[in-house]
C-alpha cells in the first residue's frame, strides 16, 4: 500500500531489453532543441486557466464529422442542390416566369422547385443531424480531472482543457493527446493498445519520466506544475519532440511518454497525465479529413445528359425564335384577324429580330419539359425506398451483437454496383482480434487434427468442383476421399471427445491432451516444447476466481494463446516476481502437478526487426537454458548443426500451416554453461547501461551473440480468427470480378499471415516485396539514394509482372509504410499504381491513417473507378472519407467509422451481399430509371415543339396546363418509383449464385452513352409517332359521326392520352419482375388520367374552360378516339420490343439467360447443368480460396497425368522386358 493506492510490486521496464530504453536525463540525456517554425506550443500542466486567452488559447476538447452547422447549412447546401444542372436551369427558369412572357402560371414553374430543392435539403439535414448525435455521445464521455487541492472530478470530454491533469483507469480510452507522468506500476510503465490508430494489437509499452513517478496519486497532483514546450499539431502518430521544465530541470520527451486520443489504457490500473493536444489537434484527429460531398458516377454522367438535354433545347428554342421571326416579318402583314395595321411590339413585321428574341425566352420556358424537374426528386425519393431495404434486410442483420446494415447515405447506393477496388483494414474488419492455438509440429510429428476455416472452405469447394467436372467415380467416396486428396484432417476426435470451447485453444489431438504425450516417442522434445511456451512471454496471469482458471495478460493476442495451450497441456504459468516465472508441470498422467520455479536471468523481448524473442532462465537444477520463439527465416538460420535433426518435416509442416492461412512460430533451445552465460552476461549488462546513440545497436549485437547455435523442437500454428464468412465472402467478391487491397498498421508478417488466413495469398503465388533499404541520416543524398532503391525494384517488379508466361501465374505485391512514404510522392506514385494493378492482391503493412486515405486517393484518382474502403477504427476514418464508398464496420472499439462511413455493416461478410446483391440491384434500377425518365420526357417534351411549328412557332402549347402539371408529378412519376424500387432482374439468391452478374455494373452496360443514346432516340422516335400518327389520323378527316372537327383540346387531349398509354406500355416492357404493386401503379396511372379528365369535366366552364365534359360528350363517344390511342401506342412500343426481342435471341446478357433457364425451370430438372453454369459463369481470378483450390485441382491433375503416363510407359515396356 502506497499513499492509499495498490502498487505493483514489479518493476516492468526491468523485464524488457528493448521496448524501455529510453534513458532518463539524468543518465546522460540533452534536452531538445525547441525553437523555430512548427515548435511553437506552450502547455502550462495543472494551470489549464492559462490558456484561455491568446496566444496560449487552443482548440477545445469537442471533436465535429458533420458536414455542416448551422450557420453553414443554407449556404452549402443550397450550392449543393443549385450545383445540379437541372435544379439550375429550374431556377432560372422560375425567376423568369415571373414576368408576362411566361406560357405557363409563375406557381407551376416556383412549386415544383421548392418541392424539390425542399425535399433534397430534408433529407441531408437528416443523414448530417445521425452525425451530430454520434458526436454528442463522443463529446458527452467523462473523464477524472484534477479540479484543485488533489482531487478528481468526472468531467465530459468535451470540456477537457490544454493543462488539465487527467486520471484514465483500466480499459479506458484516453480523452486527448497526454504526456505520461506516472502509472499504478512503480517504474512508470502502462500498456497501451492502439488499435483504433494504426490497427495493431500488440500492446505498446508507454514509460513516463523518472522525474514524475512521485506524482503517484492523487493528492501529489496538489501543488503540481510544470511547462511543457512541443511540437505543433501535426498527423505523425509515431514521432514527439518536446520538453518539459520541471522542478527548475529539462527533461527530453519522446513518443514514449504520449497517449494519443481514441487509443486504450489496457493491463495497467490507472495513469495519470497531463493535457497537451485536444480535439481537432489530436494526431488522431490531424489524420482525419474533412467530411466530403461524395456524388455517385450516375449522378455525374446525370449532369452531362442534362447539358446535352440544354444544348437541345436551346437548339429548338433558337428554331422556335428564328420561325417566329421569319413568320412575324413575312406572314404576319397577310393575317389580318391579329390586326397588322396596328402592331404590337410582339408581332411587328417592321422588328421582327425583337420579336424573335423575347419570343426565345417564351420558348426557353415553354420546352423545359425537356428537362425532368421531377427526375432528382423522383431519384431521392427511390433511394431512401432503395435504402430502407438495405436497412431492413435480415441477411445482414447480426443477431450476435444485435446491429442491422445501416445506409447512413441514400446517395450512393447505385455506385454500390460499380466498385472496382476494395481497401479493406485488417483488424477488426478482416478479423476479430483472437487468435486460437490449432496445430503445432513437435519432434518431426504433426499434431491437431482440427481444419482451419480456410481449409473448410476450400475443401467444400474441392468437392463441389472434383463433382461438376466428373473426377470422381462414386458418390460414396467422395467427402473422405476428396478431403484426403486435399490434404485436410478430419477432425474425427471431436466426435468422440466433446470439450467445452475454450477461448484461444481449438486444439485436437487426443495424442497430445490428458497426459496422453507421455507415451510419445519423443516426449522429452514434448516437453521441452510445452516449457517453452510457458516460460518464454512477457505476460502477467490473472487468477479467475470464478472458474478457478487463470487468464493472461499479454502484449499479444498469440502470446496469451500459448500461454493458454500450455495450460490445457498441463504447463499452467500462474506466477511471476521481478526476477522469477512459476509453473504448474503435469508431468503424469493421473493429473498430480508439481509447482517449479525458473529464474528469469535475461528476457530479450519481440522486436519487428528483431523477429524474434528469447529468455534465458535458470532451472531448479541448475541447468542455464536459452528459450526462443520466432519466425522460422530467422531461427533456422540460427540453428546448429545438431540442430537441425527436425528440419524437413518441421519445414514441410510449417509449409502446410501457411497453406491453411494459420500464422506460424518456430521453438527452438540452448543450454548455456556457467561461463560462457557469465561472460555474455557482463558484455551484456556493460551495453544496457551504455550512454549513446548507439545503444540500441550494440544490444541487438551481443544479443545476436547469444542466440545462436540453436536446437529446434518444433512450431506452432495459430489461427488469426477470421471474422464468420470472411473467406467465403472474399472469394465471391473475387469471383465478382473485385480487387482487394489491405491496408493495415500491422507488421509485414501479421500482414501476411493475415493475407494466407484470407486467400489473399496462396502458396505458388510470387510475393513482390518493395521495402526500404537502411540508410542512416537524413540527408538529401540519402534520402534519394533510398528513392532510387525504391524506384528499381519497382521497375524490376514491373518487368517481372510482363514478362511472366504462366496464364496461371499470380503476384501479390508487399509493402511497408514507410517504403510508400517514398512511393507515394508524386514522381514514382504512378509506377507504383501501375505495379499494384497488375497484382492479384496488394498488402500495404504498418501504414499510418494519413497514408490509407493517400492510398485510397491514388487508386481513385489513378485507375478513374470506383472504389470502396472498408474498416471499423478511427485510423480508417481518413480512407473511408477519401474513397468513393466509405463502409464502417460496427466493431466494439467505438464509433468513429461508422460515423465517418456512407454505410455500416456489423460484419464484413454482409459486405458480400451489400454489393453483389444490393448493389447489382440499385445500379440497374436507377440506370434504368434515369434512362426511362429522359425517354419519356423527350417523348412529350418535342410534342410542344412540333406542334409549335405546326402552328407558325405561336408559342401555344397543345396541352392544358393541368395536364402540363399531371404528367410529372402524378401520371408518370409512380410507376417509374416502383421501377426505381422493386425492379429485379435476377433474384438474390441468383446474384449471389452467379456473383459475375456483377460486371455489368463494373462495365457500365446500362448507363453507357450507347444506351443513353438509344433511349434518347427512342424518345424522339416516340415524340414522332405520337405527333404525326395523330395529326395524320384527326386533322384532314371529321372527329365525330356528324361531321364536326377535332379541335385543340381534342386533339391535344388525344395526343395527351396516347403519351400516357406509351410511356406506361414502355416502362411495363422495361421491367423484369412483377408484383401486385407495380400492375396498380402502372395499370393505376392510365385509370387516374381517363378519370381525372371525366372528373375535370365535370366541373363547371368556369373552372374546367374548354376541358368541359370533352371526355363524356366529345372523346368517348368518337371511335376515331380509341383507334388512335391504340395504333400509337402500339407503334411507339414496337421498335424497342423488337430490340428485346433480337437481344434475347442472337445476343442475349447474362441475365438474359438465367431467367430463360429459370422461366422453363431447367435448373430444377438438371441440376448438373446448373451448377455447370454456376461455374462457368464465375470471374476467373487469382484470389479467393477458388483460385486456391483451382490451384490444386491443376496440380493433382497434374500429378495424375504424369502417373498415367508412366503407367503407359510400364505396360509399353513389358512386353519387351518378357
Amino acid at each position: 500500500m502506497a499513499r492509499g493506492r495498490i502498487r505493483s510490486k514489479l518493476k516492468l521496464s526491468l523485464i524488457y531489453t528493448f521496448g524501455c530504453l529510453r534513458p532518463s536525463a539524468d543518465e546522460g540525456q540533452e534536452p531538445h532543441p525547441i525553437q523555430g517554425p512548427g515548435f511553437s506550443r506552450t502547455v502550462y500542466c495543472n494551470q489549464p486557466h492559462m490558456h484561455k486567452k491568446k496566444p496560449l488559447r487552443y482548440r477545445s476538447n469537442y471533436v465535429s464529422t458533420t458536414r455542416y452547422n448551422l450557420i453553414t447549412f443554407f449556404p452549402k447546401s443550397l450550392y449543393e442542390q443549385f450545383h445540379r444542372a437541372a435544379n439550375f436551369y429550374f431556377l432560372v427558369a422560375a425567376i423568369l416566369s415571373v414576368f408576362p412572357l411566361s406560357p405557363f402560371n409563375k406557381w407551376s414553374m416556383i412549386a415544383p422547385l421548392v418541392f424539390v430543392v425542399g425535399l433534397s435539403m430534408l433529407k441531408e439535414a437528416l443523414e448530417d443531424w445521425s452525425r451530430f448525435m454520434q458526436d454528442v455521445k463522443i463529446n458527452a464521455r467523462k473523464a477524472y480531472v484534477h479540479k484543485s487541492d488533489g482531487e478528481f472530478r468526472r468531467r465530459k470530454w468535451k470540456k477537457i482543457s490544454v493543462g488539465d491533469i487527467v486520471k484514465v483507469e483500466k480499459d479506458g480510452f484516453f480523452p486527448a493527446d497526454l504526456l505520461l507522468l506516472s502509472s499504478s506500476y512503480e517504474d512508470g510503465i502502462c500498456y497501451v493498445e492502439t488499435m483504433n490508430l494504426d490497427g495493431e494489437t500488440n500492446l505498446k509499452v508507454k514509460r513516463s519520466l523518472e522525474a514524475t513517478l512521485p506524482l503517484d496519486d492523487d493528492e501529489s497532483f496538489k501543488n503540481f506544475t510544470g511547462t511543457i514546450r512541443c511540437e505543433d499539431p501535426n498527423p505523425s502518430l509515431y514521432t514527439f519532440v518536446g520538453n518539459l521544465e520541471y522542478e527548475r530541470q529539462i527533461f527530453p520527451l519522446d513518443p514514449s511518454q504520449i497517449l494519443l486520443r481514441d487509443s486504450k489504457l489496457r493491463n495497467t490500473p490507472y495513469v495519470y497525465g497531463v493535457v497537451v493536444f485536444t480535439g481537432h489537434d489530436t494526431k488522431v484527429m490531424q489524420n482525419s479529413t474533412k467530411s466530403p460531398s461524395k456524388r455517385s458516377r450516375i449522378e455525374k454522367t446525370m449532369d452531362y445528359i442534362i447539358y446535352t438535354l440544354l444544348v437541345l433545347l436551346i437548339l429548338i428554342s433558337c428554331i422556335s425564335s428564328s420561325g417566329f421571326a421569319w413568320e412575324t416579318k413575312f406572314h404576319m402583314p397577310k393575317w389580318w384577324y391579329l390586326r397588322p395595321d396596328e402592331p404590337e411590339n410582339l408581332t411587328n413585321p417592321s422588328n421582327p429580330v425583337y420579336a424573335g428574341v423575347v419570343h426565345l425566352i417564351t420558348a426557353l420556358l415553354l420546352y423545359g419539359y425537356l428537362i425532368p424537374i421531377s427526375l432528382y426528386v423522383s431519384i431521392e425519393v427511390v433511394k431512401v425506398l432503395q435504402a430502407t431495404f438495405i436497412n431492413k434486410d435480415l441477411q445482414m442483420y447480426d443477431s450476435e451483437s444485435g446491429v442491422p446494415a445501416h445506409a447512413r447515405t441514400s446517395n450512393l447506393n447505385e455506385e454500390l454496383g460499380q466498385v472496382d477496388t476494395i481497401l479493406s483494414d485488417k483488424t477488426g474488419t478482416l478479423t476479430c482480434n483472437q487468435m486460437d492455438f490449432l496445430k503445432c509440429s513437435i519432434a518431426g510429428t504433426s499434431y491437431g487434427v482440427r481444419s482451419s476455416e480456410v481449409e473448410v472452405a476450400a475443401a467444400q469447394q474441392m468437392a463441389v468442383d472434383l463433382d461438376d467436372n466428373g473426377e470422381v467415380s462414386s458418390r460414396t467416396s467422395t467427402p473422405r476421399a476428396r478431403t484426403q486428396e486435399i490434404e485436410v484432417e478430419s477432425s474425427h476426435g471431436a466426435a468422440n471427445n466433446p470439450r467445452i470451447p475454450i477461448k484461444g485453444f481449438g486444439f485436437e489431438d487426443i495424442r497430445l491432451m490428458d497426459g496422453n504425450w507421455l507415451r510419445e516417442p519423443h516426449k522429452n522434445d514434448i516437453l521441452l516444447f510445452f516449457r517453452i511456451l510457458a516460460i518464454c512471454h512477457t505476460a502477467i496471469p490473472e487468477l479467475n476466481e470464478e472458474t478457478g482458471k487463470y487468464t493472461y495478460e499479454a502484449e499479444s493476442p498469440d502470446e496469451a494463446s500459448f500461454l493458454t495451450a500450455a495450460s490445457e497441456f498441463g504447463f499452467v504459468f500462474f506466477k511471476r516476481t521481478q526476477s522469477s516465472v512459476y509453473v504448474h508441470e503435469r508431468l503424469s498422467s493421473s493429473g498430480q502437478t508439481i509447482e517449479r520455479e525458473y529464474k528469469v536471468l535475461n528476457l530479450l523481448d519481440f522486436t519487428s526487426k528483431r523477429k524474434r524473442m528469447s529468455v534465458v532462465v535458470r532451472d531448479e537444477e541448475g541447468q542455464i537454458l536459452l528459450l526462443c520463439k520466432g519466425a522460422d527465416s530467422i531461427i533456422f538460420e540460427r540453428l546448429a548443426k545438431n540442430g537441425k535433426t527436425y528440419l524437413g518435416p518441421t519445414t514441410k509442416h510449417l509449409n502446410e500451416y501457411g497453406e491453411a492461412g494459420l500464422r506460424t512460430l518456430a521453438l527452438s533451445y540452448r543450454t548455456l554453461d556457467e561461463d560462457e552465460y557469465s561472460a555474455w552476461n557482463a558484455e551484456f549488462h556493460k551495453a544496457k547501461t551504455s550512454i549513446g546513440s548507439d545503444r540500441d545497436e550494440l544490444l541487438e549485437r551481443i544479443s545476436d551473440m547469444i542466440e545462436i547455435d540453436l536446437i529446434l523442437v518444433g512450431a506452432t500454428a495459430v489461427e488469426d480468427k477470421l471474422q464468420k464468412g470472411v473467406p467465403q465472402c472474399i472469394d465471391k467478391l473475387a469471383q465478382a470480378g473485385l480487387k482487394l487491397w489491405v491496408l493495415t498498421g500491422d507488421k509485414m508478417e501479421t500482414a501476411i499471415n493475415i493475407g494466407y488466413s484470407c486467400s489473399l495469398l496462396r502458396q505458388g503465388m510470387k510475393q513482390i516485396c518493395i521495402t526500404v533499404m537502411n540508410s542512416e541520416g537524413g540527408s538529401q543524398d540519402s534520402k534519394g539514394a533510398v528513392k532510387d532503391n525504391i524506384l528499381n525494384q519497382l521497375t524490376k517488379a514491373v518487368q517481372m509482372v510482363k514478362l511472366e508466361k504462366d496464364p496461371h501465374a499470380a503476384f501479390a505485391l508487399i509493402i511497408d509504410g514507410k517504403t510508400l512514404t517514398y512511393a507515394l510522392e508524386d514522381d514514382m506514385k504512378y509506377q507504383f499504381l501501375a505495379l499494384a494493378v497488375d497484382c492479384a492482391s496488394v498488402i500495404c503493412c504498418r501504414v499510418s491513417p494519413k497514408q490509407k486515405a493517400l492510398v485510397t486517393r491514388l487508386v481513385k484518382e489513378g485507375t478513374g473507378k470506383t472504389t470502396l474502403a472498408i474498416g471499423d477504427g478511427a485510423n480508417d476514418v481518413g480512407m473511408i472519407q477519401e474513397a468513393d464508398i466509405g463502409v464502417g464496420i460496427s466493431g466494439v472499439e467505438g464509433m468513429q467509422a461508422v460515423m465517418a462511413s456512407d454505410f455500416s455493416i456489423a460484419q464484413f461478410r454482409f459486405l458480400e451481399r451489400l454489393l453483389v446483391v444490393h448493389g447489382h440491384w440499385c445500379y440497374k434500377r436507377i440506370a434504368q430509371m434515369i434512362c426511362y425518365f429522359f425517354y419519356k420526357n423527350i417523348a412529350f417534351g418535342l410534342t410542344l415543339f412540333y406542334f409549335e411549328a405546326f402552328t407558325g412557332f405561336s408559342g401555344q402549347s397543345v396541352y392544358n396546363d393541368y395536364y402540363l402539371l399531371l404528367f410529372n408529378v402524378v401520371l408518370t412519376s409512380l410507376p417509374v418509383i416502383a421501377l426505381g424500387v422493386f425492379e429485379q432482374d435476377v433474384s438474390s439468391e441468383i446474384c449471389l449464385q452467379f456473383p459475375a452478374l456483377y460486371q455489368q455494373g463494373k462495365k457500365n452496360l446500362f448507363f453507357d452513352w450507347y444506351r443513353i443514346l438509344g433511349w434518347m432516340g427512342n424518345g424522339v422516335y416516340s415524340s414522332l409517332v405520337i405527333f404525326f400518327l395523330n395529326i395524320g389520323i384527326i386533322y384532314e378527316q371529321a372527329f365525330r359521326s356528324s361531321g364536326q372537327t377535332a379541335d385543340m383540346d381534342a386533339v391535344g387531349t388525344t395526343m395527351f392520352t396516347c403519351i400516357v398509354w406509351a410511356v406506361n406500355v414502355q416502362i411495363a416492357l422495361t421491367m423484369s419482375h412483377f408484383t401486385w404493386i407495380q400492375h396498380v401503379l402502372i395499370w393505376g396511372s392510365i385509370g387516374l388520367w381517363y378519370l381525372f379528365v371525366a372528373l375535370y369535366g365535370m366541373m363547371p366552364p368556369s373552372l374546367s374552360g374548354n376541358i368541359y365534359r370533352i371526355l363524356a360528350e366529345i372523346l368517348a363517344p368518337a371511335p376515331i378516339y380509341w383507334v388512335a390511342t391504340f395504333l400509337v401506342t402500339v407503334t411507339t412500343v414496337l421498335p424497342y420490343f423488337a430490340h428485346i426481342s433480337f437481344q434475347r435471341f442472337l445476343n442475349p446478357l447474362d441475365h438474359h439467360i438465367i431467367q430463360e433457364i429459370k422461366y422453363y425451370k431447367r435448373d430444377v430438372e438438371d441440376r448438373r447443368m446448373w451448377t455447370r453454369e454456376r461455374t462457368k459463369a464465375r470471374e476467373k481470378t487469382k484470389i479467393g480460396f477458388t483460385a486456391r483450390v483451382d490451384a490444386k485441382i491443376r496440380h493433382l491433375r497434374s500429378k495424375l497425368n504424369k502417373k498415367q503416363s508412366n503407367m503407359s510407359a510400364q505396360d509399353t515396356m513389358s512386353p519387351r522386358s518378357v
